[in-house]
Formats: C-alpha cells, structure tokens, sequence
C-alpha cells in the first residue's frame, strides 16, 4: 500500500507545482492588465455635466459614454447612438438607439434614460456647469424604447457637436435616484468600460473592467488608475520607474531626453489649447484698452513658448487656435516694450501700478509662467503678484464669484480647448456676456453686443460662408477690445511606456483611452 502511494503522492505534488505555477502566472498576467496614467491635477468631480475642466472629463470618460463621441482626431462618431434625422427647420432631432446596452447598476440603456439625463442638466435648479452648453433644447419626448426625439428651441448648428463632447454623458435614472443631484458626483454610474472602485481625491482614480460592456473584447484592461501628478518631473519620473505607463503633459523641457529611453514612446503634435491671461475689464486699471495692449506689447511671447513650455508651443495667432472650425487666423501680437511704457503713459500710469496675477493651475508650466510674465510686466514698471490657485480656490474665488462688481479676480492666467472642434465653444463661453461667472468662463467680464450678436447668429445659421463671416467679425472685434494678453497655443507632448497602446493626447488637451491595451 505505502509503495503504491508513493506515486501517486509524486503525482499530486507535482499536480499542486504546476498548479501554483499557472497561479503566479495567471497573477502576473493579471498585474500586467492594470494601467496607470499619470495626469497633471485632480479632478474636481465626477459628474461630467458640472465641471468645464478637460482633464475631469478624461477622467469620467473611463465610466460614462454619450450618443457620440470625438474620436482620437476630434471626429464624431457614434456610440450609443445609431443614427439620427433632423428636421427641414433644424428644430427636431430624432435619435435611434443602440440596443443591448446596459449600465454598470443593471439599468437598461434606452430613451427613457437619455430623458432623465438631460431633463437633469436642462433644470436650470440643478445649477450644472455645463447648463448653458444644453439650454436650447425645449423638450425631450420618449418615441419608443430604442428612439428619442429633442426638440430645440431655436436652430443650434453645433448640436451634434455638443452631443459628442464627453461631458453629455448618459447617467443611469436607477442611479441619479438612488444617489441624487449631489452624490452622483462621487458615485459615476454610465455605459462605460470601466465600473468605478474609488476615489481618493489627491491620489487616485480606479476603475475595474465592466464584465457587462456592450463593445465585445473591450477594454482590454483589467483596470485603469488615473493618478494626479501636478509636478511635471515626478510625471517623467514615474515613467521611467514603470509606476505609470502614461503621462500628460509631459515635462516640455525633458521631453527630448525621454525619447532616448528605450522603454517610452514620446509623442508630440498641435493642440487647441489656448494660453491666455483675461483682464478684469470691470476694474481699473484694465478697464482701459491701452493698458491691456501695453500688457500684450511687453510679454514675449516667442520667449515664453521656450521658458515655460520647452519649445513646444507657438504663438498665439488669434483669438481661436488654429485647428478650430472657423478659426480666424491673425498675426501673434508683437513683443515691443517701448511701446508698451509708452501706452501706460498715455492710459495715466507712466510708472506702472500694482496688480495681482492668478493662475488657475498648480502645475510647473503654469509656475513658470507665472514667473516669466511677472519678470516681463516689471521690465515695463507694472508690479505683480502672483499666485497658482489650488482647484477649491479656483472654484470658489473665480468660476463662481456671484457677483461681477465685487470679484476679486484681476488678471487670470488660464487655458481653453474648444473641446467640440468648433468656433461656438471657443468664443460663447469665454467671451459672450451671458458668460460672466457663475454661469460661465468670461473671467475678463468682457460684453460687447456686436461680439454676442454675430455669435447669436451663427449659433442659427447653417449656411457655411455666413458663419464663416460672422465668426470672423467676432474674432476680429475681440482682437480690437483687447479682453486677453493672448499668450501661446500649446503643443500635446506625452508618453507611453512601450507595453501600452491604445492612449492619445488629443488635440483639445483631453485623453482618449477607448482602445487602452498592455501587451
């Protein structure tokens, strides 16, 4: 009996070896399934109809999906919905659903639920950020399970183009009712790839592969991290260490290091992202047009892309960055100190005066230029000082100041992609009057009816010359009124290590990781 067991003993050891072999080999396949993407701040939220911030809206995209969507190459293409017609008036939008589609919570996807989501930021009780990108829809009516219909109350041409953009996302009603209008922020509920696990908000942003995800084979990550990392040297730093397989921004100045290292992919191209310091036109003294020309004459600009940014921007050539629909191209305005002293004295500050400069980030680009524009302004006898707002501050001394007479805001350093590839979400929401804080993104409090009238009128028109001439006239007036020092438009410089594929940049400064994949 004992020598017949010993074979069988022999046989079930090394049973239990290659058993625990396959185990440890299942693990590391596991752990190489989990994606870590290094980032420049935390997101404010998870709710992707209130924030205007482009990187939270990466972030949600992980957890939610709208009726379309922009591609890699701002795109549109559709996702949860399948077609759509509209009317001969421009008025009435009638979508076909995608069918057999479900949200993380169970909840069939359908037109009940698009309903839900968009009666919640069209109430304007819900005091949403994104409000204002909604508010010419009228009604939305259920037609069938599979077909919603959406009626506007005038012609909106860029309709199609605000669907697509990642913060019209579809929420689950199970959700919003169990969570409610506040706690669905912390509680992302979507159609998306990834269920959410957690959020530790200076830390991280974990998600786990949605076993139920309409898209066959997809993601093809077990989970994905989103780690905030405001430093740009600690972002580079943790490619190199294999802590994260990507990073954006990378760190402009050691960009060209890192494309020696063997392990990393360095990819850089043209944005829409727009870098420029608004003027509090409400207070002196940027309530006079020369000195607000006298700050644009006395920042390099050409300098400024090298200082800050590595190279890798350029300047400024209008109002809208080039890469927009019915973007206007101008001339960058000229680096001319001497006029700029000249200016001042003429506007009553021959010594220059004192004012404050806030920058709506952390991150290192944005300290540097800081610094780089306060050494400039005081070549020209203008002292300030400056200040990198943490996002709360942001929030809460800038974007919803609720009264314009008493903002304390003066000269606000601040980036901008028209995140739906058209002219409309690079003016309306910076530059038209309805745009004042709280409602939306006009820190320089700027109004001027012609600007608001010609914007109003292409929002109508689907004639293209018309709207190309309009957008011009716009663009041009606001060159004229001088709201902005228009400062650089930045290149996408980012990396990935060499497992990961999948991962862009895209050119509005958000991330697109639909095809995220580690081999």
């Amino acid at each position: 009996m004992t020598e017949r067991m010993k074979p069988l003993r022999s046989k079930t050891l090394a049973s239990g070896l290659l058993a625990l072999m396959a185990l440890a080999s299942a693990g590391s396949a596991l752990a190489a399934k989990d994606a870590v993407l290094a980032i420049s701040g935390q997101p404010e939220t998870l709710d992707p109809y209130n924030t205007n911030t482009t990187l939270t809206t990466a972030v949600t995209k992980s957890f939610y999906q709208g009726l379309f969507e922009f591609d890699k190459d701002l795109k549109i293409k559709n996702v949860l919905a399948e077609s759509f017609t509209v009317s001969k008036d421009g008025l009435v939008y009638t979508f076909k659903l995608r069918p057999h589609v479900k949200f993380h919570d169970g909840t069939d996807f359908n037109a009940e639920a698009v309903k839900v989501t968009l009666d919640r930021v069209t109430n304007p009780e819900n005091k949403l950020a994104r409000g204002n990108q909604f508010n010419r829809i009228e009604k939305v009516e259920v037609e069938s399970p599979l077909s919603v219909r959406i009626t506007l109350k005038e012609p909106f041409a860029p309709f199609i183009n605000s669907l697509a953009h990642a913060s019209a996302a579809m929420i689950s009603p199970t959700a919003l009712k169990k969570y409610g209008n506040k706690d669905i922020a912390f509680n992302p509920v979507g159609t998306g790839p990834f269920t959410f696990v957690e959020w530790k908000q200076t830390d991280f942003v974990k998600g786990k592969k949605f076993e139920g995800y309409w898209k066959k084979g997809y993601p093809k990550v077990d989970t994905i991290t989103w780690k905030p990392v405001p430093e740009n040297g600690t972002r580079a730093a943790m490619l190199q260490t294999g802590e994260a397989d990507f990073a954006f921004p990378l760190p402009n100045e050691q960009a060209d290091a890192l494309k020696s290292n063997s392990k990393l992919n360095v990819t850089s191209g043209p944005s829409i992202v727009a870098r420029y310091i608004s003027f509090n036109m409400l207070q002196k003294p940027f309530d006079d047009v020369r000195v607000r020309q006298a700050i644009n004459y006395a920042i390099n600009k050409q300098a400024l892309s090298k200082v800050a940014f590595g190279g890798y921007a350029v300047p400024a050539e209008g109002i809208v960055p080039q890469g927009v629909k019915y973007a206007h191209k101008m001339a960058p305005w000229p680096y001319d100190p001497k006029k700029a002293r000249e200016l001042l004295k003429q506007a009553g500050y021959p010594n220059g005066f004192e004012s404050v400069l806030w920058g709506a980030y952390t991150t290192t680009s944005t300290q540097k230029t800081l610094q780089f524009v306060q050494q400039q302004l005081a070549q020209v006898g203008i002292k300030i000082t400056v200040l990198a707002l943490e996002p709360g501050q942001r929030t809460d001394w800038v974007q919803a100041a609720p009264d314009p007479k008493t903002a304390k805001v003066r000269m606000y350093y601040a980036g901008w992609s028209a995140s739906t590839g058209e002219a409309d979400w690079a003016l309306r929401p910076l530059l038209a009057t309805e745009a004042w804080p709280p409602k939306l993104n006009n820190t320089a409090y700027y109004s001027n009816a012609k600007v608001d009238a010609d914007i109003a009128k292409a929002l109508k028109s689907v004639n293209e010359a018309e709207k190309t001439a309009l957008y011009r006239d716009a663009q041009e007036q606001i060159m004229k009124d001088v709201p902005w020092a228009l400062l650089v438009n930045e290149k996408s410089v980012y990396a990935t290590s060499k497992r990961l594929s999948g991962v862009y940049a895209m050119p509005d400064a958000s991330i697109y990781s639909e095809d995220i994949e580690i081999k």
